[in-house]
């Protein structure tokens, strides 16, 4: 059965968001469906500066975005607690179908 949901990312850097923090709010407290935390070898941001893994490199912030799904509802209560609770500045999101049988 197809259900409508909403795929949630929160674009941020290593050291820039208590990302250990985020985790257990999504987990424990609002308990949303799926959290997946990706760790990038490289991006950039609004700023432009560039952020990588190279050797030559002296950042240690890597991008990380941290990926969540559940339903339209339940994202659009999740979002505004998230916001208030963290300073994330780049959350993005958009319908999903999730396919579960």
């Amino acid at each position: 059965m197809s259900q409508k949901h909403q795929l949630v990312r929160i674009y941020t850097l290593e050291g820039e968001a208590p990302i250990d923090d985020v985790l257990r709010f999504l987990h424990d407290e609002e308990r949303v469906s799926g959290v997946t935390l990706i760790r990038a070898v490289a991006g950039y941001g609004d700023s432009g500066k560039l952020h990588t893994t190279a050797l030559l490199s002296l950042s240690l912030q890597l991008p990380l975005i941290i990926e969540f799904f559940d339903t339209s509802e339940r994202v659009a209560a999740v979002i505004p607690r998230l916001r208030e609770r963290f300073e994330l500045r780049h959350i993005v999101h958009w319908p999903v179908t999730v396919d579960a049988p």
